[in-house]
């Protein structure tokens, strides 16, 4: 997923300090998993997020839950959108509210997927930073609406905002149809778009009450 003209969007040729230690914290909680689960110590046991009637849930999980990863190639996916679109945002809103972003967009994520493990009566655990990558996704999109993203395998640019409503729409309907085969917690996606929608309308609220546009 490529922007055009990055430079307009706040980018540079370095890492904010809050996406990068992101990124580190992020896959190195991921290399501790594969190498200590070797030795028969599952962090995810103590870091991912349980569902409240399971044995195995503690109210940490609803933080730590962002920094685990199931494979490679979701850790991938998910640092690669925090590197292209958390380092635009990072250098707008400065690191103090794009870290207080990040995570609320993940709690909020957490939280809508313990509602609905509890009405599914579901006992799997849920793992990964999606929930906050909607959230910048959608702020992206919020915030820079027109700009040209490139996504692969398509040959032809797209909107953030259509994009941003493109993956919304899919993750409603992934959810509400429940593939048996599917393994994605596709309402904790929506939970973190919703809450970070929730934010920025709340921060655009104060910011035209303050007489800043």
């Amino acid at each position: 997923m490529i922007t055009r003209n990055q430079k307009n969007f706040g980018l540079s040729n370095s890492i904010p300090p809050v996406t990068l230690n992101i990124l580190i914290v992020t896959t190195l909680a991921f290399l501790a998993d594969v190498v200590l689960e070797r030795i028969g110590i599952y962090l995810i046991q103590y870091l991912a997020l349980f569902p409240v009637a399971s044995d195995y849930f503690m109210p940490h999980q609803i933080i730590t839950h962002m920094f685990m990863h199931g494979s490679i190639g979701h850790l991938f996916f998910n640092m690669f959108a925090v590197f292209m679109f958390g380092r635009t945002l990072e250098t707008v809103w400065g690191p103090r509210k794009f870290l207080t972003y990040y995570l609320l967009t993940g709690i909020g994520a957490g939280l809508t997927q313990l509602l609905v493990t509890a009405i599914a009566g579901s006992m799997v655990p849920t793992v990964g930073a999606s929930g906050a990558v909607f959230g910048i996704l959608v702020a992206f999109g919020m915030m820079f609406p027109n700009a040209q993203l490139f996504i692969i395998p398509f040959p032809f640019p797209i909107k953030a905002k259509w994009l941003v409503i493109g993956y919304g729409l899919f993750e409603l309907l992934s959810g509400i149809t429940n593939n048996a085969d599917d393994n994605v917690a596709h309402f904790a996606h929506l939970g973190g778009l919703l809450t970070g929608v929730i934010i920025l309308l709340i921060w655009r609220y104060k910011n035209k009450r303050n007489g800043y546009y």
